[in-house]
């Protein structure tokens, strides 16, 4: 067997002085890097399996132990970037396509890190958000354009379009029961519910467990209708159709067989063992007018109950596909940029097909504002949310709300190894090893988004408040509260926002 010429990601160092030998990293580590020597009581660690996940480092008792990234003494060459050269080693020894997890991360330009909030001085008040009234609710769904008022009996002749009320503008993203663990999915369900938001079931089905949590979970009708039911679409507080997604705009999803447990094989209807692949369209939407249809089918099923969305990946075209979409009856638009995540993408489509979020959003919501049809849908931007600070600007840009992914999964434990595809998460959420899945406690899962939740509506609120602004709707594609800074002028116009220093 020919000798690989890839060299480990990751160096990991052991101090022996303090290493005692108690077999912690052997015992945590799934994918079998560190090995104990009974001959001579200790360990040692085969580099080349290492993922970097750092659960060893983050269990060492004594602190022994420290994985850093290799440096691997490439020459500097600007055109052969070391990523590159990685992975041509790697598909000139296995001849297949190199797959990752998580989001895009090449240094394509972050535009939330060029957009910085007004703040109000002495003509606008600021608000103290301790002592007065700021709201950040939010309602997702078609609004009427007016409204019919019976003014005599003091009643509204109107019959509204049903609505998401969120308690604050933010929703966990969609991910799979299979692509991520029980304990991982009911983490994020369980704290939807105590949060006043909603989480997204992803396209594997729901589990029988969760129907109990339906009323704060959005499902999922994706091209390969794993799990789909009208009982399935009735327990659900609202159904989003999948066309695309951010990480892999055009192409379908794929769980390995491997994944497929009996569990797994309940929930999306499929055999055990067998590939959950879905394919790249729907076989039934090949136009707006297939699209209108199976929106008209839907709400039909759930006697018009419940909002229907579309969720579409961030592409050259996506403000007339956002429109069309629309104008087939869709009650939201989510939208995914470039760097939404995901359990398993071939890497050269995560890293160079699509867009940013940012400038889909604002082409959206100018293209639904000058068609006269922005509030037939709500827009929910999902693909590299990070902070609070991100949901502001997103906000100001035209979004009702935000998705968040690897953000929730952060807040779960997850350290970016970008091994989702592998099933080996050492962390138990994207796994289906049931040994592996314990090491998430879903009670602790579910108090730590329900933390970081809490955490960014108490931040919302005092940037609203700095802006003298006591309503989140009242920031809603309100662009003038946003300056550009270190973008090309080409840039802020499609951002529809001025340069810094440009007055109102």
């Amino acid at each position: 067997m020919a000798k690989s010429l890839l060299l480990p990601e990751f160096k990991i160092e052991r101090d022996s002085a303090r290493c005692i030998a108690c077999q912690v990293c052997a015992r945590q580590c799934a994918n079998a890097v560190h090995t104990y020597d009974e001959t001579d009581d200790s360990l040692w660690s085969e580099e080349a399996q290492c993922v970097g996940c750092q659960r060893c480092v983050t269990l060492c008792p004594t602190g022994a132990l420290e994985v850093r990234r290799r440096e691997r003494g490439f020459r500097e060459n600007a055109n052969w970037e070391e990523s590159f050269l990685y992975r041509l080693y790697k598909q000139a020894e296995t001849g297949g396509i190199v797959l990752t997890g998580m989001g895009c991360d090449r240094p394509y330009p972050i535009y939330w890190d060029h957009l910085l909030l007004n703040a109000s001085q002495v003509t606008n008040p600021s608000i103290d958000p301790l002592r007065e009234p700021i709201e950040i609710r939010t309602f997702l769904g078609r609004k009427e354009a007016w409204l019919d008022v019976d003014w005599e009996h003091r009643s509204l002749k109107t019959v509204l379009a049903p609505q998401l009320e969120l308690s604050l503008p933010v929703l966990f993203s969609a991910m799979s029961y299979g692509s991520i663990s029980y304990n991982a999915f009911r983490s994020l369900a369980e704290a939807a519910r105590e949060v006043g938001t909603l989480c997204n079931s992803g396209e594997g089905g729901l589990h029988p467990d969760f129907y109990a949590l339906g009323g704060n979970i959005i499902v999922q009708v994706a091209s390969g209708r794993f799990g789909v039911t009208p009982e399935y679409l009735q327990v659900a507080r609202a159904i989003e159709i999948k066309i695309g997604q951010g990480a892999k705009p055009g192409i379908g999803g794929h769980l390995p067989g491997e994944k497929v447990t009996p569990e797994i094989s309940r929930t999306r209807r499929i055999p055990v063992g067998s590939d959950a692949i879905s394919p790249a369209p729907h076989h039934d939407i090949y136009s707006i007018e297939d699209l209108e249809r199976l929106i008209f089918a839907i709400k039909e099923t759930t006697n018009y109950q419940k909002p229907v969305s579309v969720k579409i990946a961030a592409v050259h075209n996506v403000a007339a596909i956002a429109s069309g979409a629309v104008r087939a009856g869709a009650d939201i638009i989510a939208i995914d940029g470039i760097r939404g995540g995901t359990g398993a993408a071939p890497q050269v489509i995560r890293d160079n097909v699509g867009i940013p979020a940012e400038i889909a959003l604002a082409q959206v919501d100018e293209r639904l504002r000058q068609e006269g049809i922005r509030h037939r849908a709500s827009i929910v931007i999902a693909g590299g949310i990070r902070s609070s600070s991100d949901v502001i600007k997103a906000v100001a840009l035209g979004a009702d709300a935000v998705y968040i992914g690897t953000a929730a999964l952060l807040a779960l434990g997850c350290h970016l190894c970008q091994k989702c595809y592998t099933g080996r998460c050492n962390w138990g959420i994207a796994t289906q090893d049931p040994i592996l899945t314990k090491r998430l406690n879903p009670q602790i899962g579910k108090r730590r988004l329900v933390n970081l939740m809490r955490a960014w509506a108490l931040e919302m609120k005092e940037i609203l408040g700095g802006m003298g602004i006591n309503a989140i709707e009242s920031l809603r594609g309100n662009r003038e509260q946003l300056r550009a800074v270190g973008l090309r002028r080409e840039e802020a116009q499609l951002l529809g926002v001025k340069l810094a220093g440009e007055g109102w």
